[in-house]
């Protein structure tokens, strides 16, 4: 693990003050997930989310590949910020380096950080609207 975790090129933290970001990582656990690894499988419970660091994922519903997300994408936050089953299967294309946040971790830094939750709002409203109906 490294010793410390950048999220300076996080656009979507922008807003963010430096102390938030920090504890942004400090919260997060830092995990490397092989390519062709599935992180979390439609229509399953939503207990965890990620802040991708490297790598791609593709983004699949019933199968399909609906979207694919590189890094500074959050993924894993619609099903907690909405309190509901996934809706998408998502998939490693690579070596990942991500950010892992327990669905109570993702309240705490929503909780504590407005803009953090301001953030998972938007990125859960983004993709939302990118779904097939």
């Amino acid at each position: 693990m490294p010793e410390s975790v950048s999220l300076d090129h996080i656009d979507r933290f922008s807003n963010l003050s430096d102390d938030e970001v920090a504890k942004i990582a400090r919260v997060g656990t830092y995990v490397t997930v092989p390519a062709d690894w599935a992180l979390m499988g439609e229509g399953t419970s939503a207990d965890k989310a990620y802040l991708l660091i490297s790598g791609e994922v593709s983004v699949r519903q019933h199968g399909k590949e609906i979207a694919r997300l590189g890094p500074g994408d959050v993924f894993g936050e619609m099903g907690i910020v909405g309190h509901r089953l996934r809706t998408a299967t998502v998939v490693s294309l690579s070596r990942l380096e991500c950010l892992h946040f327990t669905r109570e971790k993702v309240e705490q830094l929503a909780d504590e950080i407005p803009e953090f939750r301001k953030a998972l709002e938007v990125a859960a409203a983004e993709r939302s609207m990118r779904e097939p109906s």
